[in-house]
């Protein structure tokens, strides 16, 4: 890029250096980390304006216009161009019919996604109008997500219909406050106070947490995805639960995943990723910035059996809490001090952005509406998604070569098994939720553990006498170069029997054998209990007072 072209050259954020290292060493078939998203537009639509208002977006976010490239000294940068053009496309699919319709849609959007981004190249999204009905759009926007985060989506759509209604004038809004504030925020925070927090934080995990089959030659497949709603009702009942243990939502449904987590890895003390907003509430305007301020960190939850649930929420939160003013160090730099403990293969990801104000739609007026449809994933084998509305929304992202769907539909079952059994009461001990459902529970106690055989109630004695009538000539026991057969055992076991039975053992009697091991001691054995008695093995290599307490006590 020409200098004259250049408006500014600014460092990376920590999750903008991983974003880009993932886009480079995978660069072939899809980039797990474009996403798109949709609205419906509904209302009489000007197209021309429409197409404006985006590119005054453009020009209002100076993020929007980033290209990523390396300096000579391969120090990765953003460098921010004064100008760009926004990639645009128009298709009518109006005159379709409905079911044509809705398949074009789908072929047209899933190309956008294929279509991978040249990370030198700005801007990094581009935008597809398509024409529904003479008053129904849906405008599909497509991003790397090394561009912005979730939380600047409602910004931006925001922003859009005020320069939209305003005939793509920005004038009405307040000046845009530069997403450089915050990379220069992130300069000016204590790292060694960071770090020697995270390693506190992770002291003594010594194991990565991992659930997928390890694979090292495996390449990111094609994800898939499973999406569970809860019910109102149970959306409801972990609300108040959170309230009236005094954490977050988010609380709840780490603590939820990290039980999950801990029967599919068999660990005790788990650790997965979360993503944090990471956008610190000191720095002025922040909460309209567009860019990527997220961060992906470490949740460590140590599960102990007899602790009731409300105290692991309690002590999730409270250590989640102290971690806040940490949340800007890079993840490998907390997985480099933290070793083997810090790596894991799930991540959760809860998505509480601001809404845009909503406004009563007016005839004369275009009503944006958000559509459901999200494409979005990462290369993290297991992904959880979580959306906090009316109902409450999962969504498990995984990698189709590693999890079948059956595991996936049990892993989410188990999930809202865990919230319905704490939400239902907070008291509950860890060691006392259920986690599997009713037909895993009956395979695993019942027909995995379908052991029981007729076996005949015998003595050892009675048994022995039937092997020793069988194959009396098999070899019995055999110590050094001394070895009986089941014949000769037998026999040296009855004389040595009718002698005790001569000196009075009977049953219940102690009979001392203080003898080496060998073949001697198995006579001895097998003699006293077809005398009745029970012997009492002393060691001959025991000191003097030993064996004479465990006489005097037997």
């Amino acid at each position: 890029m020409a200098r004259a072209r250049v408006e500014d050259v600014w460092p990376l954020s920590p999750l903008q250096e991983g974003l880009l290292f993932h886009a480079s060493f995978d660069d072939q078939g899809a980039d797990v980390y474009q996403g798109q998203r949709g609205v419906d537009l509904i209302g009489p639509l000007d197209a021309d304006v429409l197409r404006a208002s985006w590119e005054a977006l453009l020009g209002r976010h100076d993020a929007l216009r980033a290209s990523f490239r390396r300096r000579t000294s391969g120090e990765p940068v953003q460098v921010i161009a004064r100008e760009v053009t926004l990639p645009w496309q128009h298709v009518d699919v109006s005159g379709l019919a409905e079911a044509d319709a809705a398949a074009e849609v789908e072929r047209r959007c899933a190309a956008e996604l294929r279509e991978r981004f040249d990370p030198a190249t700005p801007p990094l999204l581009r935008l597809l109008l398509i024409r529904l009905a003479e008053d129904r759009h849906r405008l599909v926007l497509t991003s790397h997500h090394v561009l912005m985060d979730g939380w600047s989506l409602p910004v931006l759509f925001g922003e859009l219909a005020a320069i939209y209604a305003a005939d793509g004038d920005t004038r009405t809004l307040p000046g845009a406050t530069s997403y450089r504030n915050y990379l220069a925020w992130l300069q000016r925070q204590d790292k060694p106070a960071a770090r020697a927090a995270w390693q506190a934080e992770l002291a003594g995990a010594e194991e990565p947490t991992l659930v997928a089959p390890a694979d090292p030659g495996r390449r990111p497949g094609e994800p898939a995805n499973l999406i569970t709603d809860l019910s109102a009702e149970l959306t409801r009942d972990l609300t108040r639960l959170a309230r009236g243990q005094g954490v977050t939502l988010n609380t709840v449904i780490q603590a939820a995943w990290a039980l999950v987590l801990g029967q599919l890895a068999g660990r005790t003390d788990v650790v997965f990723g979360a993503t944090a907003a990471g956008r610190p509430p000191e720095l002025p305007g922040v909460e309209s910035m567009v860019g990527l301020f997220m961060n992906t960190l470490p949740v460590r939850v140590r599960l102990e059996a007899a602790q009731p649930v409300a105290q692991l929420l309690a002590d999730l939160q409270k250590r989640q809490s102290a971690l806040m003013a940490h949340q800007h160090l890079g993840l490998p730099e907390v997985q480099r001090l933290a070793g083997p403990g810090g790596v894991f293969d799930t991540i959760v990801v809860y998505e509480n952005y601001p809404s845009p104000p909503q406004e009563e739609p007016a005839p004369e007026r275009l009503e944006i509406r958000r559509t459901p449809a999200v494409r979005d994933a990462s290369h993290y084998p297991l992904a959880l998604i979580v959306v906090p509305e009316e109902r409450m929304h999962l969504k498990l992202d995984y990698q189709g070569e590693l999890f079948g769907r059956e595991d996936v539909v049990a892993i989410a079952g188990r999930l809202v098994r865990v919230l319905e059994q704490v939400a239902a009461d907070p008291r509950v001990r860890v060691s006392e939720l259920e986690l599997l459902a009713a037909g895993e529970r009956a395979l695993v106690v019942g027909e995995w553990n379908a052991t029981v055989r007729p076996v005949p109630s015998l003595s050892v004695p009675e048994r022995f006498r039937e092997r020793a009538a069988q194959n009396p000539g098999a070899a019995a026991v055999r110590c050094g170069v001394e070895a009986l057969s089941y014949g000769e055992l037998d026999a040296r076991s009855n004389r040595l029997a009718r002698y005790l039975r001569r000196q009075g053992v009977r049953g219940e009697s102690r009979v001392g054998l203080r003898l080496p091991r060998g073949v001697d001691m198995v006579v001895s054995m097998l003699a006293v209990w077809k005398a009745g008695g029970a012997y009492v093995p002393l060691d001959p290599e025991y000191p003097a007072d030993r064996l004479d307490f465990m006489t005097v006590d037997s």
